[in-house]
């Protein structure tokens, strides 16, 4: 490294860039096209492993279907992204430093937060010891090999939201033999028109999936689960996709949290405490007009990009302009070749308009795949990633019906 080189470096403006899922991919790419031709602007992205985790297609990889390994390096190959693998163990608000591995520390001017959610295990005795997850592809992995080596046997899904729907009838058409069980607080669909929630239920029922709503586990025991009222449900495998929590990392910190532990932003996704600090993704307690938003790919690619551009044109002297996000669908894959589609106004309410069979199995795999691609574009034209929907008086503050 030249010396002009090493004076450029000290005096550049760093960006830090924790968490590399759908979010803080989307910050690193558009914020790297935007400042390319600054030197004195240096970005970072922190990430615990090498391999891209594709959230949306995890429960794929739980039942042992092969998908493509994407390399985080790969992706941000020719964007002047520096790429540091390491799991961050403490943040310094007040120092502006990232402690890594216990070993490491990072300095940033700015920090993107997007060290997103994980499922909640605590909160019920047992389900850290005795239930799988989603929280990573290792973990995927590790169920796949328990489901390849069960040879029937009972398998309880814990949690009736749109993950635990995709995992029930996932695990149901790939393993035949096993009985299914779906159980949840909720009826599944319970956000769906009634024709996409009929179709939903049909289809759930031609897969031989058992469905039990309206009651919760209270502990999850080596071979069974235990529902609140003291009920025994045998289980040779239970996986939990029953809510999520959030690093208290943040609050550690001393940045503002909500009671789930996301940092509290203002309207352009700063941190309300520490204006230095975007929160992105699920990281973040995002206000709009119908309410706080809820962590999807749809928000959290938009929430990326828009910290990027406000990144952009703070560097620039600019004031950074008010995020809004309306959410548009809600696609739910029930096995390879069949899925429902609910079209949402922008509070997330349903709409009449749905998809379901062939056509929807298309439209969820195109979504699934769309990050890719939006990416590549963003290398080279970062204002090709600003299009979402904005939500109308759906998304402004005291407007929302």
């Amino acid at each position: 490294m030249s010396a002009q080189h090493e004076a450029r470096t000290a005096t550049a403006h760093h960006v830090v860039i924790l968490g590399a899922g759908y979010a803080g991919m989307s910050a690193a790419i558009q914020l790297a096209a935007r400042v390319r031709r600054h030197e004195d602007v240096q970005v970072t992205l922190v990430n615990a492993q090498e391999r891209f985790a594709e959230r949306l297609r995890l429960h794929m990889t739980g039942t042992g279907q092969r998908l493509s390994e994407l390399s985080i390096p790969e992706l941000l190959e020719g964007t002047g992204v520096r790429f540091v693998r390491g799991w961050v163990t403490a943040v310094d608000a007040a120092a502006k430093t990232v402690r890594m591995d216990d070993r490491h520390t990072l300095r940033y001017d700015t920090l993107v937060y997007g060290l997103g959610s994980v499922a909640d295990t605590e909160s019920v005795p047992g389900a850290a010891e005795y239930a799988h997850t989603f929280d990573s592809v290792h973990d995927a992995e590790v169920l796949a090999a328990r489901l390849a080596r069960l040879a029937g046997g009972t398998v309880m899904v814990a949690g009736s939201g749109l993950t635990g729907i995709e995992t029930a009838a996932e695990i149901a058409e790939r393993y035949p033999e096993s009985h299914v069980v779906l159980l949840g607080r909720q009826e599944p669909g319970v956000t769906m028109n009634p024709k996409a929630r009929g179709y939903l239920h049909a289809a759930l029922d031609r897969l031989g999936v058992t469905v039990r709503s309206g009651v919760e586990v209270a502990e999850v025991l080596p071979d069974a689960v235990k529902l609140t009222g003291g009920e025994r449900v045998d289980a040779d495998v239970v996986v939990w996709t029953g809510g999520t929590r959030i690093s208290p990392l943040a609050a550690a910190a001393g940045l503002t949290v909500d009671e789930r532990g996301r940092i509290v932003t203002d309207t352009a996704l700063r941190s309300v405490s520490h204006p230095e600090v975007y929160a992105v993704g699920d990281a973040a307690a995002i206000r709009q007009g119908y309410g706080l938003m809820h962590g999807t790919c749809q928000g959290g690619m938009p929430t990326g990009v828009h910290a990027a551009v406000s990144i952009a044109r703070t560097l620039k002297g600019k004031q950074p302009k008010a995020f809004r996000f309306g959410y548009y669908h809600a696609p739910v894959s029930l096995g390879r070749d069949d899925a429902v589609v609910q079209f949402t106004h922008p509070d997330n309410s349903p709409r009449r308009i749905c998809l379901t069979g062939r056509r929807a199995a298309w439209y969820k795999e195109t979504v699934t795949a769309s990050p890719w691609p939006t990416y590549g574009r963003m290398k080279k034209m970062p204002a090709s990633g600003v299009f979402w929907p904005r939500g109308g008086r759906f998304t402004r503050i005291g407007e929302a019906r």
